[in-house]
């Protein structure tokens, strides 16, 4: 059941980069994830530039941005995807471990979909990507004109 379309995912720890493949896996959510593990990477892959020039140049569905990132950090990588005509309407969530308000300000005034703060507890996370997942499978109807060509 191909519901969600692809993910991409920015996050540069492999730990939690396994726990949101396991949880999406567990709950059928994962038919496909791309992993980028810094900032200039996930803008390379967005903008199909550099060793992802020849993907398709097809939105994913739904971005997991962490925001803590090497090279480019995620508040910046969020700015960037929502002043880019072709990329703001991809919904964006932030998979972060930061409490730091200023960071949740921000994100939600770049334009963030959904703010969520990395709990440790594996069944809180596994639920919370599994509400999430369902939201953008089901719920959310995607803008027109994002449908896959």
């Amino acid at each position: 059941m191909d519901m969600l379309g692809r993910i991409l995912m920015v996050e540069d720890d492999p730990k939690d980069v396994e726990l949101t493949l396991t949880a999406l896996e567990e709950y059928n959510l994962a038919n496909e994830v791309v992993v980028t593990r810094d900032g200039e990477e996930a803008l390379d892959y967005l903008h199909c530039r550099g060793k992802f020039k020849t993907r398709s140049s097809d939105n994913p569905a739904v971005i997991l941005l962490d925001l803590k990132l090497p090279k480019i950090d995620g508040l910046e990588v969020l700015q960037q995807i929502k002043s880019d005509e072709k990329l703001k309407i991809i919904p964006v969530v932030v998979l972060t471990s930061s409490h730091e308000e200023k960071d949740m300000v921000a994100s939600y005034k770049l334009g963030v979909n959904a703010y969520v703060v990395k709990p440790v507890d594996f069944h809180e996370f596994v639920n919370a990507i599994r509400e999430l997942g369902v939201f953008w499978a089901v719920i959310n109807q995607p803008p027109p004109g994002s449908v896959r060509k």
